[in-house]
């Protein structure tokens, strides 16, 4: 955030001061809401909350003030108008944790005018959505959850209050929630509603760690609020075109879900409010529709944008934002990239659309400049429902429908392959809205009642013509008018300058009418300018001045035009009124503009792109490869000075549907196997993709392991981080999952991270039997390809997965020993590690790398007979290079396990110093005679 440049100063005299302090002093203190005071041009903060925005926001503490005087002071911090809203969106939208109230009155007397979290935005609904920068809607969700043989019976209702949706939906889960995490994240919710009573559970806070990774704030009732005794009748209330009978066998078939919607409703409030009445809709989601997807692998594939970007094309959404329209587009694409399909055909027809738009480049440009056009329909309706609309909101609403006469005649001019799909799915409803008896009766409406020809003046105002009372206030305005021109003919005349052209009549909110003119002028009038007119101000742009008579007409036509304005107030309350019957209309328009424009954004990113994208071949869940010829990662290829090296993948059922990826640090390893989610992401929600050909078998979930770091709070080390997430996909994926691990095991000693490594290849070979991209530096899991006999999980559940071994190429120079990525990813093992290489390029001292070098030789040994024998010797030994140190080095490895497991946290100095002496005596024990001479 940025100093405001502008720091309002709050003035209040002594008896002022002491009424606010004793009033605020009074106020109950909660460290997780914001208070804001309204004094009319500006908002103040006091207290904590003023520390906190000076520290947050201005980035400095002189941005406070104290009020009030002696012993009893108040810090105070002032906020204008355009900083207030910064600060409430960031708050609300971004930050999660804090609640917000503005409070309007004077002095002592002060009253909360309104209160928002960031689930229940509605009172802030004009400030936060004012800004098209607003990716989503949020959305409030509750939780029930019941126990059922040893998994959860979950429960949730959620609503979009902005969008007058609601929605339940009950499934399975395991113990860690992950089917819960994708819904949270699909769903966009940003605050959710859970049962104090169950916190400190072990079930309880494993649904609170949840909520934490999805950045969704946590609001506590009690258990009594998750009744659905009522259920039916609220929801008859609530929701339009939906019978008892459908409610009731809504309620009995999720039950547990009706239970969370209970709570929901009593907690959003939606009663309150007249106007949701019959307006809601039920908005129908299911996990089997899209893919799923949890916070570790948005977060891994960088599919979001975060304030700590570097640039828009280091994510997935800035990257394929290229929508037109003002912030429905934006909107959609975001919610898209989190629920990718699983339809086939789905996919396909918007594969269809961004087809149809990459070979036509005219309809596309034709398309987006008229797309540019359209406000953000969805706000505009919001506004209109809530009977807040003004007449430049039905002014906006008239000039959509004139948009989508010109989108459907785009749309019907077009003769391609897809012509028949297009009519179908855009063309008929568009048709339909634009005929007389729809939107054609709007448009009558509009133009009837509003003056169009003054939207150029920057006035909105109903048309004198609509009623006699204002064709006789508009006549008397007009005559005024007529004598102001005169005036500044006069004026013209008089100062001997060419009126329009160096006298300027201006209109200004200040002082009305005033005539103009430039300093360069200025010398030649001076003398009449000091004597017959009125001086008001003296800028770099020119001079402004008026006379009596100007000052006199100015005053009357502000009389006039303000008794135009409280005349037509009730005309507009009706206007909008009727304009309310559309609504229906204008929110599927907003749909449909919204895909479209979505679907244009993915052509121009397609075509835009250095080397173009091309349409996937998509084919069923249990069918099919997943082939990527030429692949690239879309966000990396776009930075500044990157030329990209593409790379196959081939996951082929039975022959390398599980691959192993070794390589050097720095070589490539993670951007391939990231890209090639990327890619699955983007062909399932209906782009192209960045390869020269593509298949792609669809994918239910994708599942990412690329990286985790500590959770001090929650007391969670990196490893356990690591662990958690392993142990997710382990219980959850299947088949038809996407699994994409990198570096697993790092966290932990050598033989516990490999042997874990291994066990977890195994598993997800045998068991899961999902295609798997598995990165990692022990190269001695490579051979895991040459394994035979039955598996410790049994036999396997369907034909070989197939394993296949790949690595990220490099080149060492024979005389400088100089170390080349050449960033292709080859067929079989990594030949060597390149670990030493790094530590030289990053210039450890030489004889740290010579021992490190003389260590190394010692200790690896990566073919494939010597991995297999140490597995099958429980891993507990480790085979040598050299026969002749075997025994001393097991012995050494011995001792050294001993020391590491020692719990030294645990024991005292006399203890640990015992145990050691044991270990050591031990070892020389059971050393050969040889081995003693040589280490005496």
């Amino acid at each position: 955030m940025e100093d405001d440049p502008k720091l309002p100063e709050l003035k209040l005299d002594a008896k002022q001061a002491q009424g606010f302090i004793k009033f605020f002093r009074k106020l109950p203190e909660d460290p997780s809401v914001i208070r804001f005071f309204d004094r009319r041009d500006y908002f103040t903060a006091h207290g904590d909350n003023a520390s906190l925005i000076a520290r947050l926001y201005y980035r400095t503490t002189t941005a406070l003030r104290q009020v009030g005087s002696g012993s009893d002071t108040l810090s105070s911090v002032s906020i204008s108008k355009s900083m207030f809203e910064v600060i409430t969106r960031d708050v609300l939208l971004e930050k999660t944790e804090y609640n917000v109230e503005l409070y309007e009155g004077s002095g002592g007397n002060w009253k909360l005018a309104k209160s928002a979290t960031p689930g229940k935005l509605g009172s802030f609904e004009d400030v936060l959505f004012s800004s098209i920068d607003m990716h989503d809607t949020p959305v409030v969700m509750a939780v029930w959850t019941v126990a059922r043989d040893q998994e959860q019976l979950v429960g949730i209702a959620f609503t979009d209050m902005t969008r007058r949706t609601l929605g339940t939906l009950e499934f399975l889960d395991d113990d860690q929630y992950t089917n819960l995490e994708s819904a949270l994240l699909a769903l966009g919710c940003r605050e959710c509603v859970l049962p104090a009573e169950n916190a400190k559970s072990v079930d309880g806070r494993r649904l609170r760690d949840v909520l934490a990774r999805c950045n969704v704030r946590l609001t506590e009732k009690k258990k009594a609020e998750f009744k659905s005794r009522d259920i039916e009748q609220d929801l008859s209330r609530l929701i339009k075109s939906t019978s008892v009978e459908e409610l009731r066998e809504l309620v009995v078939k999720y039950e547990v879900a009706s239970a969370a919607l209970a709570a929901l409703l009593a907690y959003t409030d939606i009663f309150a409010d007249d106007s949701n009445h019959g307006k809601y809709r039920l908005q129908q989601y299911s996990l089997d529709r899209y893919m799923r997807l949890d916070a570790a692998a948005l977060r891994a594939l960088h599919v979001l944008e975060s304030k700590n970007d570097p640039n828009k094309n280091s994510t997935l959404f800035g990257l394929m934002n290229r929508t037109s329209t003002a912030g429905m587009g934006k909107r959609l694409l975001n919610r898209w990239l989190k629920q990718p399909l699983l339809d086939v055909d789905e996919i396909k027809h918007r594969h269809d659309v961004v087809q149809m738009f990459v070979e036509d480049a005219e309809l596309r440009e034709s398309l987006k400049n008229c797309l540019k056009r359209v406000p953000d329909v969805e706000r505009l309706t919001r506004k209109l429902e809530r009977s807040r609309a003004t007449l430049q909101d039905l002014v906006k609403l008239y000039q959509v429908s004139v948009r989508l006469s010109v989108v459907k005649d785009a749309l019907e001019r077009y003769e391609g392959e897809f012509a028949s799909a297009i009519e179908e799915r855009y063309v008929v409803p568009l048709r339909e809205w634009t005929l007389a008896e729809h939107l054609g009766r709007y448009d009558a409406l509009i133009e009837s009642a509003i003056d169009l020809d003054q939207i150029k003046n920057g006035e909105y105002i109903i048309s004198a013509s609509y009623d006699s009372s204002l064709k006789t206030i508009k006549a008397d305005r007009d005559a005024v008018e007529e004598e102001i021109r005169e005036a500044h003919e006069q004026a013209a005349n008089d100062l001997d300058l060419p009126a329009d052209k160096s006298l300027k009549l201006d209109k200004t909110t200040q002082w009305g009418h005033v005539f103009r003119i430039t300093k360069k002028e200025e010398p030649k009038v001076r003398k009449k300018l000091a004597v017959q007119y009125i001086t008001l101000e003296t800028r770099k742009d020119g001079i402004k001045f008026t006379t009596s008579k100007l000052r006199r007409l100015s005053e009357r036509y502000g009389n006039l035009t303000e008794n135009y304005t409280n005349t037509q107030r009730d005309l507009v309350k009706r206007l909008v009124q009727v304009s309310q019957s559309y609504v229906e209309i204008f929110n599927g328009a907003a749909n449909l503009l919204a895909e479209l424009d979505v679907l244009l954004s993915f052509a121009d990113l397609a075509v835009s792109s250095p080397t173009p994208y091309v349409r996937p071949i998509i084919t069923g869940q249990n069918e099919g490869d997943i082939i990527l010829e030429g692949s690239r990662h879309p966000c990396v290829e776009a930075q500044d000075d990157v030329n990209f090296i593409p790379n196959d993948c081939r996951l082929i059922r039975g022959k390398s549907w599980f691959q192993i990826i070794t390589g050097p640090n720095m070589g490539g390893k993670s951007t391939y196997i990231r890209q090639i989610g990327v890619n699955i992401l983007m062909a399932q929600v209906g782009c192209f993709v960045p390869c020269y050909r593509a298949e792609i078998s669809i994918r239910s979930c994708i599942f990412a392991r690329v990286g985790a770091g500590d959770c001090q709070l929650r007391g969670v080390s990196t490893f356990m981080a690591e662990m958690l997430e392993t142990s997710a996909i382990l219980k959850s994926a299947t088949e038809t999952s996407l699994i994409i691990v990198d570096e697993l095991g790092r966290g932990t000693s050598t033989y516990d991270g490999f042997g874990l490594a291994w066990a977890i290849c195994e598993y997800i070979v045998d068991v899961t039997r999902a295609p798997t991209l598995f990165a990692t530096h022990f190269h001695e899991l490579t051979s895991i390809s040459h394994r035979q006999g039955p598996s410790a999980h049994g036999p396997s559940k369907g034909p070989p997965v197939g394993i296949s071994n790949f690595h990220v190429s490099a080149h060492i120079d024979p005389s400088s020993r100089k170390l080349t990525m050449l960033y292709k990813v080859e067929d079989g093992p990594c030949d060597q590690s390149f670990g030493i290489h790094v530590a030289e390029f990053a210039r450890f001292p030489e004889c740290v790398v010579a021992l490190a070098k003389q260590k190394a030789a010692e200790l690896e040994d990566f073919s494939p007979q010597a991995i297999l024998e140490d597995e099958g010797d429980a891993g507990s030994k480790r085979k040598r290079s050299s026969s002749s140190s075997s025994s001393s080095g097991d012995k050494g490895w011995k001792f050294l396990k001993g020391f590491a497991a020692m719990p030294l946290d645990q024991m005292s100095h006399e203890h640990a110093l015992k145990k050691v002496q044991e270990l050591k005596a031990e070892f020389l024990d059971d050393l050969p005679v040889n081995t003693l001479e040589a280490v005496a």
